[in-house]
């Protein structure tokens, strides 16, 4: 184990937006082994602050499902893949065209553009400081757009997945990481979790089979299949839990915690 690479919300960090003190140390215990840890998430950068506030985390962390690499203590971007403007907008067209109802929103580097209603209710508080509006008025071609979204409000996600992910392969790869919510988020295709950690992990001349994964949704189904070690949570996705052929103890039970641990104790180190 010379690389532990997380997942974020659904893995370490609750609906509360706490990490759990028992998470806390454990991969406190790793840094200190000489353990490297990055975080893999679908979150952009300006919703990293979980990791510096409760884990002091400032190292890299790859963000936006492996569109976006940050620095986290220099607060800055390290690299980035987006998709052009024509992209997004063909890949709207065409899912509109297959659930005329669906809404829209786009993450670039400099902020978030959100259609009308794309929000329910405007009740993220993430989200309040950006106003609604169309995305042909507020998307241009100077726009980085790292994710694009698709939501419907009747449906399961992974039905949406299976319906607009071959129509639009060509153009972006699509996945989703909400339990309920029938939502996707689109990026740069070939672009996963799994292929910017393999480049991480190549940068520091870590062997995949040397890297410790988790995760819980369809989104960490490519990491956790690369990873030497990958471990799908007991409380996630099935399809995340297959493709990581090993399992993590429920999120409520720590388990992220329990399974470093145990490995910190093969390596003879004690947490307690």
């Amino acid at each position: 184990m010379r690389l532990v690479a997380s997942d974020i919300d659904g893995t370490i960090l609750g609906h509360d937006g706490k990490i759990s003190d028992r998470t806390v140390r454990a991969f406190h215990a790793c840094r200190e082994a000489g353990v490297e840890l990055v975080f893999v998430t679908g979150r952009p950068p300006r919703w990293l602050h979980p990791l510096q506030d409760q884990l002091g985390h400032t190292g890299t962390v790859i963000c936006s499902n492996g569109a976006v690499v940050w620095d986290l203590e220099a607060d800055r971007l390290v690299s980035a893949r987006t998709l052009s403007l024509d992209a997004v907008r063909e890949t709207r067209r065409i899912i509109k065209a297959l659930r005329p109802a669906s809404l829209f929103a786009a993450e670039t580097l400099t902020g978030f553009h959100l259609e009308p209603g794309f929000i329910e209710n405007g009740s993220s508080e993430l989200l309040a400081e950006f106003t609604p509006a169309p995305l042909a008025e507020t998307l241009t071609a100077d726009d980085a757009v790292v994710k694009f979204l698709a939501i419907v409000r009747d449906g399961t996600p992974d039905d949406f997945l299976a319906e607009v992910r071959p129509a639009v392969a060509h153009l972006a790869s699509a996945t989703h990481s909400a339990p309920s919510v029938a939502m996707l988020e689109l990026a740069v295709p070939g672009i996963n979790k799994a292929v910017t950690l393999a480049e991480y992990a190549r940068s520091l001349s870590i062997d995949a089979a040397d890297v410790v994964a988790f995760g819980d949704m369809p989104n960490d189904v490519e990491m956790l299949r690369w990873a030497g070690n990958g471990y799908g949570m007991a409380s996630g996705h099935p399809d995340a839990i297959r493709a990581a052929g090993q399992q993590a103890p429920h999120f409520d039970d720590d388990g992220v915690a329990q399974i470093l641990e145990a490995r910190l104790a093969g390596l003879g180190l004690d947490l307690h």
